[in-house]
């Protein structure tokens, strides 16, 4: 498991950045799977650094909710407070809200950090109101995105795929949590497009997860040859792939 209370939970809010249009396009994704009306109450389990909690409050307009086990994440969040959010410190297997308490559970790039899954989707259910849904954010091993970074840091494509559930694990966890999975996975593309440069400046820091798992012989030379194709090719945009979201929905 990685310590987010240590050196990438310092580097995490400068790593990974998103900026307020990302957040606005990435929200107003989210909403097209829930209901229209509003208010909705939203947890945000594994809050991290609130990238989107303040956004979540301002679409829907009801009491977000971020759970986050990690001291370190959570203090940065809490430095920039927001009047429909509430930082609590808990974990996806002890959620620390009452059963049926709010429509909608976004799980964005946390469910592989679980430390049991199964637990976990049983939580989300219990504090979905029936009908509610939960988006779950993640990657599949069977639908790995070819990074470009990948090509400085041979061993990182294999390195994430081992993180990841297929997409048939993942349903049938769901469904075993008595969540009912969505038929497809769909795909929201949030992100900005960044340069060369850019996305160098961002991952230097090494605020992905993947780079607690290379090592230094590999991660070493990887930066070096980026840095050298980031100072040749500043302005080169680079490509922005889309995200997979599985559905969830607690039966009425």
């Amino acid at each position: 498991m990685v310590d987010y209370n240590g050196r990438i939970g310092a580097v995490y809010s400068a790593g990974r950045v998103i900026s307020a249009a990302e957040v606005r396009r990435w929200v107003a994704a989210f909403a097209t799977y829930l209901p229209e009306r509003r208010p909705l109450d939203v947890l945000d389990l594994g809050s991290g650094t609130g990238r989107f909690t303040p956004g979540l409050a301002a679409e829907f307009q009801g009491r977000v909710y971020g759970v986050e086990p990690s001291d370190r994440m959570r203090a940065a969040a809490e430095e920039a407070p927001h009047p429909g959010v509430t930082y609590v410190k808990g974990s996806a297997e002890d959620i620390p809200l009452p059963e049926a308490s709010v429509d909608a559970v976004l799980m964005f790039l946390s469910f592989h950090h679980f430390r049991d899954p199964l637990q976990g989707l049983r939580e989300v259910r219990r504090v979905l109101r029936p009908g509610g849904v939960a988006l779950l954010r993640t990657q599949f091993s069977d639908l790995m995105p070819e990074l470009f970074w990948y090509e400085y840091f041979p061993a990182a494509r294999a390195v994430d795929a081992a993180m990841y559930r297929s997409v048939d694990e993942t349903r049938a966890l769901a469904t075993q949590a008595g969540l009912v999975p969505g038929a497809d996975v769909v795909r929201i593309t949030g992100e900005d497009a960044r340069t060369l440069r850019e996305s160098y400046e961002r991952l230097r820091l090494r605020a992905l997860s993947t780079f607690e798992h290379l090592s230094a012989d590999e991660v070493e030379p990887g930066f070096a040859r980026l840095a050298e194709d980031a100072e040749r090719d500043p302005d080169r945009v680079m490509p922005v792939h889309s995200a997979t979201v599985l559905v969830l929905t607690r039966p009425r």
